[in-house]
């Protein structure tokens, strides 16, 4: 079943509203990290390295059937489990509506209150570049 952006925004929003304490989120991002479909070592290389994150973020986009399926990976755990977010709300959607979404998770969830500035950054170097990817991709 394909679920559209908003959707996948709600889902998450909902199960981040179940934890009361900012460390049982971290958990949770570090969870959703480590669940994260495993990377091809041969798209570790600079094409595909976010820029602008303290971490080192990789991310590739594949078209297929009028979608973008997203890759992603990362050395730091919690961005691991950052970028895998991006990808459930991103994956399998157009790429206009990609360069189009007005993610509203991140302040829903509080994440954009609970990172740390150099996080905040990387989150918004990962949104801008996987938007970015969607249009360029062919």
């Amino acid at each position: 079943m394909k679920y559209t952006i908003n959707e996948m925004q709600n889902q998450i929003i909902e199960e981040f509203s179940v934890f009361d304490d900012w460390m049982d989120k971290y958990e949770y991002l570090i969870e959703l990290g480590r669940d994260l479909t495993p990377y091809d070592p041969k798209y570790k290389i600079d094409n595909y390295l976010i820029e602008g994150c303290q971490s080192r973020v990789w991310v590739y986009g594949v078209k297929e059937n009028d979608v973008i399926n997203y890759f992603a990976d990362s050395d730091a755990i919690i961005t691991r489990g950052m970028i895998s977010l991006l990808i459930r709300v991103l994956s399998n959607q157009k790429p206009a509506d990609i360069a189009n979404a007005d993610l509203y998770f991140i302040e829903k969830t509080g994440l954009n209150y609970n990172l740390s500035p150099t996080r905040s950054n990387g989150l918004a170097s990962m949104i801008r570049q996987m938007k970015n990817m969607a249009m360029e991709i062919k």
